[in-house]
């Protein structure tokens, strides 16, 4: 099915668009009524996430609201780790939680890759749900945690503020931490490649905790195995897509990738270097400083302070605008998604997302208007 609106595609390629297109990390989720109506009437939320009819409500329930150039698919960054068998929970104001935490050579050894056709298949069945539903309207963008990420949660038994278990195993014992990174690793690959064989058509690998990291650990914990991941993703799908005279045609089409580690802009260029296609970068770096570093290597998405949102919607408005402007207008090669630096808080108004898209649209077609019209030298 042909795309209607593929001005997020087209970033991610560094191709012309016509606006600065913008979707939101967590953009289904908390802040939205719907959203909680729908996770009331599911009982739980792994109910939510395990249910393709439902994951799929709550993946278009933004789209129903605003004007976004992308849907992501509703589920959990920690659906791997659950599916090797450590026993995910989610305890009342703690988070998620697993029964069974990583922390010995027997458990290590335990691991195993999980079947993304079996274990998995609620996810994948989700992504044809959701593809048939969104009807060509915008991109799918399917996704999965880091090695890393996933191994912090695991060897930790849920979130933590400080790592300990997870880096006292890592300066420990390397062998058993480089062990559970190769296994995450080949599971992320898979998991991604079943999402995109299942339509997703683009792919974002979420390194939520690269940047508690030192830079020599960064590199041979974290980067090296989101390198092996991005080496293994299936970069091409085929697409029904309308031909030259209307008629449906088959096609190869490409599936970007994007890598976002928060707090990595100390590794900026190693990541855009990693074989991504675009880098996600946080609030904590300038958009300008950002696109001076990566050039025409790769795409980059970005970067507004989640907590922007908190304020009044002209204010959110001039926010919005502040970042589009210190990116400026993408020049040939290169290209620029507006996001949040972060996943959007549950308690952000809903008008105010209305307020930051209609910025976002609204001054980055002017943008490119007033680079047209510029008179040549």
């Amino acid at each position: 099915m042909a795309l209607i609106n593929d001005s997020f595609l087209r970033a991610l390629r560094r191709e012309p668009t016509e606006h600065t297109p913008v979707w939101l990390m967590r953009q289904a989720g908390r802040y939205l009524p719907e959203y909680n109506a729908t996770r009331k009437r599911a009982g739980s939320f792994l109910k939510l996430c395990k249910t393709p009819e439902l994951a799929c409500e709550v993946t278009l329930q933004p789209l129903e609201r605003f004007p976004l150039d992308a849907a992501i698919l509703f589920s959990d960054i920690l659906t791997i780790p659950d599916a090797m068998g450590l026993g995910l929970y989610f305890a009342d104001g703690e988070g998620p939680k697993f029964e069974r935490p990583v922390r010995d050579e027997a458990a290590v050894a335990a691991l195993a890759v999980p079947d993304p056709g079996a274990e998995l298949r609620y996810v994948t069945d989700a992504v044809r749900t959701i593809r048939q539903a969104l009807s060509g309207r915008v991109p799918l963008i399917g996704f999965s945690g880091s090695p890393w990420t996933l191994a912090c949660y695991m060897v930790e038994g849920g979130g933590s503020s400080d790592f300990r278990a997870v880096k006292t195993m890592l300066y420990k014992r390397p062998d058993l931490m480089h062990r559970i990174l190769a296994i995450n690793a080949d599971a992320v690959a898979a998991y991604l490649n079943a999402q995109i064989e299942a339509g997703a058509q683009a792919v974002m690998i979420f390194d939520s905790w690269g940047g508690a990291l030192s830079d020599r650990a960064f590199q041979e914990f974290s980067l090296a195995y989101i390198r092996r991941v991005l080496a293994s993703l299936h970069t091409e799908r085929e697409e029904r897509v309308a031909g030259e005279s209307g008629e449906m045609v088959s096609q190869r089409v490409r599936v970007p990738s994007i890598v976002f580690t928060k707090g990595g802009g100390l590794w900026l260029e190693q990541i855009a270097g990693s074989g991504c296609d675009a880098v996600g970068i946080d609030w904590t770096l300038g958009l300008g400083e950002a696109r001076a570093r990566v050039g025409a290597q790769c795409a980059i998405q970005g970067n507004l302070d989640p907590m922007a949102l908190m304020a009044a919607p002209e204010q959110v408005q001039a926010e919005a605008i502040r970042v589009l402007e210190s990116y400026g207008t993408p020049s040939p090669g290169e290209g620029h998604v507006f996001n949040l630096g972060h996943g959007i808080s549950q308690f952000t108004p809903p008008e105010n997302v209305s307020a930051l898209l209609e910025a976002v649209q609204t001054f980055s077609r002017k943008q490119r208007a007033s680079q047209v019209s510029a008179p040549s030298l």
